[in-house]
């Protein structure tokens, strides 16, 4: 048989399947208006929720940084990569999320795989929730520790499986806020239970960062919840605008973390310019509130407004406010006639989600306004009158 034979089918039966994805250039910068396959669209699909990747300080601060560093790290952190950049940004995070130390890695994938695995060999056990991030599944995928899946925030569950546990460490690890629904984990009760049965928890707050939390800290802050309760991962380029992410904890685990974890130890530093780009964005989540407050306001809006047409919303208070349709074909085909009146909201489809569950993952940021969000809703509003069943 050929070897590409292998290739087509599958290429082929995902198009058949309408689970085929294809990549759309854009030209110019994160923003709602945004020039997306040569003409202009109005985007609910950015994980910008504060519309700082293309504020005008975080640009000259990577600007200023570029032409006193340059563009290239050159090395991986304990080589020669670790600018002074760097380090300072890893200070203010620490301070902002009130851990002692932070740790860079260059993404969120890569932070995850670094600590999930460093934290859990054999004979030691991982304890997923059903509906984490595929970087926290594949994190435990790649480790040698027993894997075991709980059903989706069902900590009853999770306390029957850690009780049944009788060797090996624990290792209890959740989105904060779960990407693909919008809902936030039952931390609390979880740090409860990885205190009672003596684990370690994880808390992937990619989403929650920025933007839950009295100053933006994130779910953890939010829930009042301290160091010794949980590790905090967290991404730089979602609410922040950047690129990157951090793990923040206790000076010993990060100190465990340089020594152990391989994403971090074999891979290129990110460019300081990143870290001072970062470092812009952080002040600015720090000390301009509105944006958050404006962001609620919008949530509001849409909330109410897609009730009031009959949309079936996820239990979800924060900016990601899925739509769920169900058949991957009729949601795609929402998602195109919406592209046709001129809205860019991608479809998401298995694996990504669930079977049956194909959904309009809607986003909304601090940069749209009020106005653009009631387009939004009109245009929901004519794609839904103009639906036919699908055979």
């Amino acid at each position: 048989m050929n070897k590409y034979a292998h290739l087509h089918q599958v290429l082929a039966q995902r198009q058949q399947q309408s689970l085929y994805r294809r990549a759309r250039i854009t030209d110019g910068p994160q923003q709602p208006i945004m020039q997306v396959n040569g003409r202009p669209m109005l985007a609910f699909c950015s994980n910008d929720y504060l519309g700082l990747a293309n504020h005008p300080e975080v640009i000259k601060a990577f600007q200023q940084a570029a032409n006193q560093y340059g563009v290239g790290s050159g090395a991986a952190h304990l080589v020669n990569g670790h600018s002074r950049l760097h380090q300072q940004l890893e200070e203010a995070l620490a301070e902002f999320t009130k851990r002692e130390r932070a740790l860079l890695f260059s993404t969120g994938y890569m932070a995850n795989l670094g600590l999930v695995a460093a934290l859990a060999e054999r004979p030691d056990t991982i304890y997923q929730d059903r509906l984490n991030h595929a970087s926290l599944l594949d994190a435990a995928r790649l480790s040698s520790a027993k894997r075991v899946r709980y059903p989706h925030k069902d900590t009853q569950q999770l306390a029957k499986r850690l009780e049944a546990q009788s060797t090996g460490q624990k290792v209890i690890v959740t989105d904060g806020v779960f990407s693909m629904d919008g809902d936030t984990a039952p931390v609390k009760t979880l740090a409860s239970l990885a205190k009672q049965h003596e684990a370690w928890l994880i808390v992937d707050d990619a989403h929650g960062l920025g933007f839950l939390g009295e100053t933006g800290a994130g779910l953890l802050e939010a829930e009042h919840l301290a160091q010794d309760d949980a590790i905090l991962m967290g991404t730089l380029g979602k609410a922040l605008g950047t690129a990157g992410a951090f793990v923040a904890a206790s000076a010993d685990l990060i100190e465990f973390l340089i020594q152990t974890a391989r994403p971090y130890i074999y891979t290129t530093a990110q460019p300081p310019a990143i870290a001072a780009a970062s470092l812009a964005s952080l002040k600015l989540v720090q000390t301009e509130n509105g944006r958050r407050e404006h962001l609620k306001e919008l949530i509001q809006v849409f909330r109410q407004g897609a009730e009031q047409l009959g949309l079936a919303l996820m239990p979800s208070t924060t900016p990601i406010q899925p739509i769920i349709i169900g058949e991957n074909a009729k949601t795609l085909a929402m998602s195109q006639q919406l592209e046709q009146l001129g809205i860019l909201i991608t479809a998401i489809r298995p694996p990504t989600v669930p079977a049956n569950t194909a959904r309009l993952r809607i986003t909304l940021s601090a940069a749209h306004s009020q106005e653009q969000v009631e387009f939004l809703l009109a245009a929901l509003e004519q794609v839904i009158q103009s639906q036919t069943p699908i055979p």
